[in-house]
Formats: C-alpha cells, structure tokens, sequence
C-alpha cells in the first residue's frame, strides 16, 4: 500500500491542475456521477493527509482518494485516450491524470471532509502537525508501538516500510509499549518519521540507507550489523527488526 510519502508526491505534482477548470470523466463508470458533478470547475487545491488526498472544487465539492493497495495514477501530457479501467480522469488541454483501481473514490461535501480528517492523526509531513497530540496519544496507549505506528487516528501516513526503518533507526523494539516511551524518544521518532517521509517525497521510494535501500525492511541481514533480521506478525502487518540494534525488553524492563 502507498504509504503518505508517495500521496505527499502526487499531491505535489498535481499542482500544476490547481486554478483551471477542468475536465472530469469516469470512463470506467464507476463514478461517473462525482465526475459530472465537478466537470468545468476549477481545481482549487490539492492537498494530501496521511494516505489520503483531497482535490476541492469549492462548492462543487472535494474529490477524496485513498489508492489502498492496488491503485495508481498516470500522467499523460499532451493527454492521450484513457484506457477503460480508469475511474477518474481530470485533465486540461496540456495534461492528464488517471486514476486506475483505488480503494476510495468519493466527492464529499465539506461536513464529510471533517469527519475524515477527525479520524485522522497527525501527519508528519504536514506543516499543520501537532506532536503535542501525538505525545499525548502515545502517552495513553500501552499497545505495542509497532501496533500503534500503523494506526492511522495516531499518526497518519505511516506504513509498514517507514515503521520498520524508523524504529530501526531508534534502536527501539517493535513490541516496546508506547507508553514507555519518554518525550524525548517521542520526539527523536517524530523527527525520524519527518526525515525519512521527506526524503521519500523527494526521491518517490524509501531509501533510508544507501544504496541498499531499507536496513532491514525485507532484508536477510541487518544493513547496519548484518545480524539476521527477524520477521514477525505484528499490528497485522509483517515487522522487521533486527535482534542486536533493536533489543527487546525481558519481563524485569531491561533489554536483551
């Protein structure tokens, strides 16, 4: 699934859609309705949160996208003929973006953009993100921060790849419980997830450790020690963490 970096990115490029009014069709049908209703209005902004975007025609409403696992979009420029599956086109005279196999597309009318964003946590990328909420929440929660990183309504735009590389990165457990986890290390796993997602929007991948690419996402052996890396089911999601930098916590709070 893209993770926030990849929406951040899209988000980005279809700035150059924002101020025209445009085209909008569903050639595959499925939301042939939304299509109609926003066709020939201006693209006020597009803006992503977390996994989510949002393209909003003002009183036309706000296209909301989450790509789940199978979505994507193309670019096309000049525009050349969209291919059947596609379920949102917009476009202008000079380009076009495709939307193919999302697991949302829906227009939205201000309230329901509201209560999206409620359920949402901050996002890291953000310049509006609150870390006092994010301390707070961690504080409070005594679940597995492995558990908690993927839980949108705490952060938003974390995925399973920036989990794993960003613990890394802290030297912490995935299994540590969140609430154990001082304001200091709060803030140092924040400042992790900033990094790391920025670089993503500037590269479009996640490379945290060139050029290997992950330390120990989908790896054999631990990029920083080469300690064999240690998969396991965790918050629903397959974790990575390498035993020697990430030591876990024995019943008496030490590591080891």
């Amino acid at each position: 699934m893209p993770e926030g970096h990849l929406l951040h990115r899209l988000a980005r490029d279809q700035q150059e859609l924002v101020g025209h009014a445009v085209t909008a069709a569903s050639p595959q049908g499925r939301f042939a309705a939304g299509a109609a209703a926003v066709d020939g209005h201006r693209l006020e902004a597009v803006e992503a949160w977390g996994k989510h975007l949002l393209q909003r025609f003002g009183a036309a409403g706000t296209v909301h996208t989450h790509l789940g696992m199978r979505g994507i979009t193309l670019r096309s420029a000049p525009p050349v003929l969209p291919k059947p599956q596609v379920r949102l086109r917009l476009a202008t005279g000079d380009v076009a973006w495709d939307l193919i196999a999302p697991a949302t597309c829906e227009l939205l009318d201000d309230a329901g953009v509201d209560r999206l964003l409620a359920g949402l946590g901050p996002d890291p990328l953000r310049a509006d993100a609150d870390i006092g909420r994010v301390r707070q929440a961690l504080r409070d929660d005594h679940r597995a921060i492995g558990t908690v990183l993927l839980d949108q309504s705490v952060l938003a735009g974390v995925g399973n790849v920036f989990r794993a590389e960003a613990l890394h990165a802290l030297g912490l457990h995935p299994s540590t419980p969140a609430a154990d986890l001082d304001d200091g290390t709060v803030e140092r796993l924040w400042a992790e997830l900033v990094a790391e997602m920025r670089r993503g929007v500037e590269d479009g991948a996640i490379v945290t450790r060139p050029p290997s690419g992950k330390a120990v996402y989908k790896r054999d052996a631990c990029a920083d020690c080469d300690t064999p890396v240690v998969a396991s089911a965790l918050g629903g999601r397959t974790m990575y963490a390498c035993p020697r930098c990430q030591p876990a916590l024995t019943p008496s709070g030490r590591t080891g």
